[in-house]
């Protein structure tokens, strides 16, 4: 049983900032081992993606709505996956999800693509 849990998440005002943190436990391997995700889902909306990162660490992906605004990273020693997420906006109110891909990194995009998902945080952007 491989679990991914997600924290930090939160009420902040528009301009503020927030960084979610995701580990993996269980029978996962280290979190290195997989390509790392976030998505997100507001009410009525379906789940979008919002970024991505390579097992090394040297490849990232963003949702043109975060561009410039968040940043993911790793940090192997610590076995956490973060989500940064600055200048915030109301419209980035949604709950996030941290998900884990075992296959290759040009090959995950869909959330079909992730085998494994946290339980979601919930981030309020208030105006």
């Amino acid at each position: 049983q491989v679990q991914v849990v997600e924290s930090g998440g939160g009420l902040v005002q528009a301009g503020g900032s927030l960084r979610l943190s995701c580990a993996a436990s269980g029978r996962a391997r280290a979190t290195s081992s997989y390509v790392m995700g976030w998505f997100r889902q507001a009410p009525g909306k379906e789940r979008e993606f919002v970024s991505k990162l390579s097992r090394s660490g040297g490849s990232t992906a963003y949702a043109d709505s975060v561009k410039g605004r968040f940043t993911i990273s790793r940090d192997n020693a610590k076995n956490t996956v973060y989500l940064q997420m600055n200048s915030l906006k109301p419209e980035d109110t949604a709950v996030y999800y941290c998900a884990a891909s075992t296959r290759l990194y040009y090959q995950v995009s869909e959330p079909s693509s992730y085998d494994y998902w946290g339980q979601g945080t919930q981030v309020t952007v208030s105006s």
